[in-house]
């Protein structure tokens, strides 16, 4: 099995986390292992620990890296969802990490898989779950409400036709059960005006955005995801997020923001009594992808790379 996928921001986010040797690090969304791989090339007595919930993922990464380790286990790999990540230290005995990398989003390899469901250019089974457990993408549009549809299609699509894909969809199933994603394509590609099909890519895409968000609960407590990963730092440890569109990027922003802020108290007090203090610092601001990067990539286009540094309270 090949599991393909080209890293967004590699170069900027290895160097982020200002690996140290004998460090500990976790790989939160570890994938095909191409940052994970890098990060233990620069280790010599340090840890890293590579999660993913994705199954296929699982079986490339021990393929991957399990040649890393030798006289002492270098690489731990964890089959689970980066959202536990206290959990998932707690039991490996783990106190405390020098830098956690996210990169969220759906991989190249999941993309590109046409079976998994995930793409509308190629006709497959409607599945979208990145676990391959749970319930399907098909599930969701062959039994939901029209409003409920309209709803995720609106908040995780952005979706201004959300109202006339929910009933083109819910008229679609009451003939027969949508299956395929070459199906729904062709629903949401029905639904929509003519002029919206000559516009900003394939009509579909923010509809199977918004399914893919809600069949893997890709926003479900990811502010409480970032403070946790932020949590199991250590001083001086670094948190680096790789987002693909707005709804990721805006509650890591505002988390980011929230860790580094300091003093509430109005102006006029003339001395604190809030007595709260800042928890981290920015190394830079928010970086966007080079031109040479979205050649080579296009699906990195709104790709955003955000760092926060934990920082010493007094």
């Amino acid at each position: 099995m090949e599991f393909n996928h080209v890293p967004v921001f590699f170069d900027q986010a290895i160097d982020a986390l200002n690996i140290k040797s004998g460090g500990t690090y976790v790989d939160c969304t570890a994938g095909g292992g191409g940052h994970s791989s890098e990060i233990a090339k620069r280790l010599i007595s340090g840890r890293l620990i590579c999660i993913d919930r994705d199954p296929e993922a699982i079986e490339i990464l021990h393929q991957r890296m399990d040649g890393f380790n030798g006289r002492y286990d270098k690489v731990t790999i964890v089959h689970n969802n980066f959202f536990n990540i206290k959990e998932i230290l707690d039991q490996l005995n783990i106190h405390g990490v020098d830098g956690v990398l996210a990169d969220l989003g759906t991989s190249s390899h999941q993309l590109d898989t046409a079976e998994r469901g995930f793409s509308y250019h190629k006709d497959a089974p409607l599945d979208m779950r990145m676990s391959k457990e749970g319930i399907s993408a098909a599930d969701l549009v062959n039994s939901l409400p029209q409003r409920e549809l309209e709803r995720i299609i609106y908040r995780y699509g952005e979706e201004k036709f959300a109202p006339a894909i929910a009933r083109g969809i819910v008229r679609a199933r009451t003939v027969s059960r949508i299956e395929t994603t070459g199906e729904l394509a062709e629903i949401i590609k029905s639904s929509v005006p003519a002029a919206a099909r000559r516009e900003n890519g394939h009509p579909a895409r923010r509809t199977f955005q918004a399914l893919r968000i809600e069949v893997n609960g890709e926003l479900d407590g990811l502010s409480q995801a970032v403070n946790a990963m932020f949590d199991c730092l250590n001083t001086g440890g670094r948190l680096a997020v790789i987002t693909f569109h707005s709804l990721e990027d805006r509650p890591v922003k505002k988390c980011f923001a929230e860790l580094c802020s300091g003093c509430e108290c109005p102006p006029e007090f003339p001395v604190c009594v809030c007595n709260k203090k800042p928890r981290g610092k920015l190394p830079f601001k928010a970086l966007s992808p080079t031109e040479e990067e979205i050649e080579k990539n296009s699906r990195c286009r709104s790709a955003r790379l955000r760092v926060i540094e934990k920082i010493e309270t007094v």
